[in-house]
C-alpha cells in the first residue's frame, strides 16, 4: 500500500484531501482488525503512518505555493 512520491505529486489538492481521508479510515480498520486480534500486521500501521504523513506534507507544500 506504500505510495510513492511521484504517484502523490501528480494529483491534485482534492485527491489528495481523499486520498488522505481514504488512508485515515484504513487506519482506523486496521487498529480495530488489531485491537481485536482479527490481525496481526502491525508493520502495516507504521506504513500507513508514513503515507499519511506524506500526503498531509503534500498538502502542506501546495498551501504553501499559493
Amino acid at each position: 500500500m506504500a505510495m510513492k512520491t511521484s504517484e502523490l505529486r501528480s494529483k491534485s489538492v482534492e485527491e489528495l484531501n481523499q486520498e488522505l481521508i481514504n488512508l485515515y479510515q484504513a487506519r482506523f480498520g486496521l487498529k480495530m482488525q488489531i485491537s481485536t486480534q482479527q490481525s496481526n500486521k502491525t508493520s502495516e500501521l507504521g506504513k500507513l503512518r508514513r503515507d499519511i504523513a506524506r500526503v498531509k506534507t503534500l498538502i502542506s507544500e501546495r498551501g504553501a505555493n499559493k
